[in-house]
């Protein structure tokens, strides 16, 4: 059984440790992201195409399968890297080679950056390559928009909508 003594140290001990959780949760103050500023953010995930076109098989291959292997064409798994850049008023800020993800490289290519920058009136630029060309990009969106203090821009790419969405 315990003494007195003992419980009301015990409860002094945990009224202090207490104490001390409650001062160290609110000091010193820390300020996630200077409110005088805005944020982009970039980010997507998008599979680019197959490394190689895919190539159909001649009868005398399919002949050599088994019934149950009898595809008629073969398509690599392996998807090229994405090229992306994003450039604020004629100025490159992100300029990126993605790489697909998965073991044998045939998933989608991902990316998720955050950019401080200051408010105001900005255009953007954001270009992606998805295709085996080595020059030039396959999409490409001009933006004009006006950022106010403590705002966050989401840059997202969906083909299906029509490439860079703004938000």
């Amino acid at each position: 059984m315990m003494k007195p003594a003992q419980i009301i140290a015990q409860a002094t001990v945990y009224a202090l440790f207490a104490l001390g959780i409650g001062v160290l949760s609110t000091r010193p103050s820390y300020t996630h992201f200077d409110p005088a500023r805005a944020l982009i953010k970039v980010s997507f995930a998008h599979g680019g195409e197959p490394v190689t076109a895919c190539r159909k098989r001649s009868r005398a291959e399919l002949k050599a399968l088994a019934a149950n292997m009898r595809k008629a064409s073969i398509c690599p798994r392996q998807r090229v890297a994405l090229r992306f850049e994003l450039s604020l008023d004629n100025t490159v800020i992100l300029s990126e080679t993605l790489p697909p993800t998965g073991w044998r490289g045939d998933g989608s290519s991902k990316i998720y950056r955050r950019i401080p920058t200051t408010a105001g009136r900005h255009t953007i630029v954001a270009k992606l390559r998805d295709s085996r060309r080595d020059q030039g990009f396959d999409h490409v969106s001009r933006h004009t928009i006006t950022l106010v203090p403590g705002q966050s821009l989401s840059i997202d790419f969906k083909p299906a909508h029509g490439g860079f969405i703004y938000e």
